[in-house]
């Protein structure tokens, strides 16, 4: 079996974009929630989200083709630029029947369907847009990264809600690991902060309503939560084959060494009430490492700042630790970024293997009630330094979709 290192990184988040920003501001413990811009939300429960600012696609794409594609594809492109130029990669130099690309989203382009339908329906159907098909579909992103690298490998979208992030980089892992793959671009992409989406997880109340104090919105594991906070953005990690990466002399931030996966079977949205499936999906990471649990220092939670996420998914994590869970450091830098949804998992990977590279433990923000269901050490409101070895990032999707991604300290 081939072993697979991380040589890229390109985050664009609600609290940065680009690796430097985005692990300053981590430290910094920086909120990046505030009151939504993309459209009025006046008129909806929830009115925050964790928003990109700064983001300008032409930066990335030319103007021309960046108004043919959603925001969630513009986003992908934007953070797989990113990720390719941190990995110094030579598109020249490699075989590109042998570069894939495997993403994971949410929703795709939902906010390119809101505004077709609303043309649909004031309009008429000779409006909507020729654009319209292929702005909206979830494997676009995929499909013009390949495009853009002249990449003939495997290619597709994964969509497994707040899972699918993750669940890339797993199958991404799989295809270099098994010898199909020498460089996949993974991770995960999302735009949704739109009317519908708002509104629609508004009304199944999974949505946190302290809208006059955004920044505190976002507090996983704290007594007082109250739903989780939308956000959008991209996270890509370029990963490679060991000896690919050595042989040209590339930066290894780390190595990727296990791969959980499974289902709860139990409930649309709903967890599992006795966790088994977030717990296997860690326990099956472990074994395909083969990791023993008392080795893992780090844990990226879910970290949803709902109440069932966050009382089950500590149950997960004791259930699969025992006596080494309370020594666990965990941290959920969603308390800062709010819920990528589909692209949760890739931004959250950049960061766990950021943390091992620089022994630092990003914080959980927000953290000022304990809750005697969440009696974990969830690193509150300040980092730490810590030796980090094995890190582990959890995604725990609606559909009972569970992924976990063992990462190691790179050793030559």
């Amino acid at each position: 079996m081939k072993r697979v290192v991380i040589t890229g990184l390109g985050p664009i988040t609600p609290i940065g974009i680009g690796k430097e920003d985005y692990w300053k501001s981590l430290m910094e413990g920086k909120s990046g929630i505030s009151r939504i811009t993309n459209f009025d939300p006046e008129n909806h429960a929830s009115k925050i989200a964790g928003e990109v600012k700064d983001f300008r696609p032409e930066d990335y794409i030319e103007k021309r083709e960046a108004k043919r594609m959603d925001k969630f594809s513009q986003l992908a492109i934007a953070g797989t630029i990113l990720a390719m130029k941190d990995s110094k990669l030579d598109i020249d130099k490699i075989d590109k029947e042998r570069a894939g690309v495997i993403l994971g989203s949410g929703v795709g382009g939902i906010e390119t369907l809101e505004k077709e339908h609303t043309k649909l329906l004031e309009k008429g159907p000779k409006r909507v847009s020729p654009f319209f098909i292929p702005m909206m579909i979830a494997n676009m992103g995929p499909g013009h990264i390949t495009m853009l690298y002249d990449f003939r490998g495997p290619s597709f979208t994964i969509t497994t809600a707040c899972a699918s992030g993750t669940h890339a980089i797993g199958e991404s892992f799989r295809l270099i690991q098994n010898g199909a793959c020498d460089i996949v671009v993974t991770g995960g992409s999302e735009a949704a902060v739109s009317p519908i989406a708002v509104a629609g997880f508004s009304s199944m109340r999974a949505l946190s309503t302290r809208n006059d104090e955004p920044e505190k919105a976002c507090r996983p594991f704290d007594k007082d939560r109250d739903g989780f906070v939308i956000g959008e953005g991209a996270g890509i990690l370029i990963l490679e084959e060991l000896e690919h990466a050595v042989k040209r002399g590339a930066h290894i931030y780390g190595e990727v060494v296990g791969y959980g996966a499974t289902s709860d079977a139990y409930h649309i949205t709903a967890p599992d009430p006795e966790a088994k499936g977030a717990a296997n999906a860690m326990k099956i990471a472990l074994e395909d490492g083969q990791v023993d649990y008392r080795e893992v220092d780090h844990i990226n939670a879910h970290g949803t700042s709902t109440y069932y996420n966050d009382k089950l998914e500590t149950l997960a994590i004791k259930t699969v630790f025992k006596e080494h869970a309370n020594k666990i450091s965990i941290s959920s830098t969603k308390s800062m970024t709010g819920h990528l949804l589909g692209a949760a998992g890739g931004i959250e990977a950049i960061a766990s293997v950021l943390a091992i590279e620089k022994d630092k433990v990003p914080p959980t923000i927000n953290y000022e009630a304990s809750d005697p269901e969440c009696d974990l050490d969830y690193t509150p409101n300040k980092p730490i330094d810590r030796e980090i070895n094995y890190a582990l990032s959890n995604s725990l999707g609606f559909g009972g979709h569970n992924a976990t991604i063992l990462f190691k300290k790179y050793e030559g």
